[in-house]
């Protein structure tokens, strides 16, 4: 009867053959790890602000409708009043989405910062690896040459 191959043996043999530098690993999991709190920063941030905008925009437009609201002496002050809060509405409008656009603006420029510097980090890296694995690898072939 066939016996059946050990593949655990196998596998732990040929991954014995390849060293595996675990200190790089661990290395590129913390720069994640920071590039991630960075930009959870950010995000979180910009929440803040928007929710600050929103939350002050409600306020202003139920202090205006309160206003509109009230009870007028004329008829022609209801129209008046409707027009001066249509009017206040459209300008608020406009301010805070301009506010929300700044938000928008700064969360995209420091979003571009963070990928901008964890891009040269992984680029110094890279290049340290490769001139690293570049000296293994003559050190090994000198050695083999020299035998």
């Amino acid at each position: 009867m066939a016996k059946t191959q050990d593949f655990t043996a196998l596998m732990k043999d040929m991954m014995g053959a390849f060293p595996v530098d675990t200190a790089t690993f661990e290395k590129t999991f913390k720069n994640q790890a920071t590039l991630n709190e960075k930009l959870t920063g950010v995000a979180l941030t910009a929440a803040e602000k928007s929710t600050e905008i929103s939350s002050k925009w409600t306020k202003e437009t139920l202090s205006k409708l309160s206003e509109m609201s009230k009870a007028k002496a004329e008829p022609a002050d209801y129209a008046k009043a409707m027009t001066e809060f249509a009017s206040a509405t459209a300008e608020a409008a406009a301010e805070n989405m301009a506010a929300f656009a700044e938000v928008a603006k700064k969360v995209q420029m420091d979003t571009v910062e963070l990928l901008m510097a964890a891009g040269k980090d992984v680029s110094e890296e890279a290049t340290a690896a490769m001139k690293k694995a570049t000296d293994d690898v003559t050190t090994a072939a000198k050695k083999a040459t020299a035998k």
